[in-house]
């Protein structure tokens, strides 16, 4: 097939509209459901990055994108039972892959509200049985197994969107677009991650685990599919906080660390004894623990909007209480697309538990971000790769 009609572009005003190849045929297949302009546009994002992150790591990988960025991407890695109550897995026994869609998909459990998904290996039961619970536009792999497709086309009364894709398929060379009637032309990005990119180490401390090494590469992935400006944050394999399409650098840091604190006071045993009232749609619980974990909850509090909610009224989690909290979490690995211009990024990357650092280098003010670095014993890899999405 060379063409596939939408019903319309970005916007329903937006018509006609359609996706096609001008040589050969489309790489995807459409199982169910009908997708729409957005989602293809996130549906091949998002593929590419877990295709490559699968080749980086030898782990299968999913991401949860939302309009062409990622809320959250990460590799198979084992959860701990913490992790496991805070991604709401119940009793579904995990997968490899399984794991992989757990972490992307809980990271950011708000903007990955209606999100579309990427998987790098086949869909499997258990893996269908995490996406049947939760609130999504639709999903691309490379294949199904049959019990997982049944379960996937049962979503949204059977409208669900799955898309298959081929795993062999490679993109020309060049690549193409059209902006108010002009084509615009660039050889495609195909740049690789490995160990490589940590030869020129910047900072007094020089040493890298391989966990710190994964984690760096799992962000330069990340970052090379989020629109930019965009800084990212992994811990443990899996990205916990991306900021993405910032204007400014430093506005990056601060929204993809507060998403990243977000994510580990999920785990504090406050917002874990919370006790929700029967029936609560999932949503509502993942705004409710949003609104729990920010200073705005004094204010529910007050005006007594918290029985709907709980069972029984919660205590305030006092800034004091979570400033504690965060400063346990350690290990985090961070990415940016681009040099950091001033070292104000660093002091406010190391509040969320940076340790490790990977960015192109080059600004002007290199000096002043090595400097920052070096107070905090932070090791900082100059990678000379920019990765800008656009």
């Amino acid at each position: 097939m060379k063409e596939l009609q939408l019903k319309y572009g970005c916007n329903p005003n937006q018509k006609p509209a359609r996706v096609f190849m001008e040589n050969g045929d489309l790489p995807i297949t459409v199982l169910n459901g009908k997708p729409g302009y957005i989602n293809l546009l996130d549906a091949l994002n998002g593929y590419q990055l877990v295709k490559e992150l699968k080749e980086a790591t030898g782990l299968p990988a999913a991401t949860s994108f939302k309009h062409v960025s990622p809320a959250g991407a990460a590799v198979g890695l084992p959860l701990s039972d913490t992790l496991k109550a805070i991604y709401f897995t119940g009793d579904v026994e995990l997968t490899p892959l399984a794991s992989a869609y757990a972490r992307a998909r809980g990271a950011d459990r708000m903007s990955s509200f209606g999100d579309f998904i990427s998987l790098s290996d086949t869909c499997d039961k258990a893996t269908a049985q995490l996406i049947a619970k939760e609130v999504s536009d639709g999903i691309i792999a490379p294949s199904y197994d049959a019990e997982a497709l049944e379960i996937l086309k049962a979503k949204k009364k059977g409208a669900y969107c799955i898309i298959q894709i081929d795993e062999n398929y490679t993109p020309p060379a060049t690549e193409v677009k059209q902006v108010f009637g002009v084509y615009f032309e660039q050889g495609h990005n195909f740049q690789k991650f490995d160990d490589s990119i940590f030869a020129n180490m910047v900072t007094e401390n020089k040493t890298l685990s391989e966990d710190e090494k994964r984690n760096l590469i799992i962000s330069q992935i990340v970052l090379k599919y989020t629109q930019s400006n965009s800084v990212c944050y992994v811990k443990d394999g899996q990205a916990i906080g991306i900021g993405a399409g910032q204007q400014s650098r430093i506005h990056c840091t601060r929204l993809a660390g507060e998403k990243a604190d977000k994510w580990w006071l999920r785990q504090s045993p406050k917002v874990l004894g919370l006790k929700f009232v029967d029936g609560i749609k999932r949503a509502d619980r993942d705004n409710a623990i949003d609104v729990y974990t920010s200073d705005e909850y004094e204010d529910v509090l007050a005006e007594g909007k918290w029985q709907t909610i709980f069972k029984e009224k919660p205590t305030v989690f006092t800034r004091e209480e979570k400033k504690e909290w965060i400063a346990k979490n350690t290990d985090v690995a961070l990415g940016s697309d681009a040099f950091f211009p001033f070292g104000d990024n660093i002091e406010r990357a190391r509040k969320s538990g940076v340790k490790v650092i990977a960015q192109p280098g080059g600004s002007v003010r290199d000096d002043n971000v090595i400097e920052a670095c070096n107070r905090y014993g932070i090791a900082m890899a100059f990678t000379g790769i920019r990765l800008f999405h656009h």
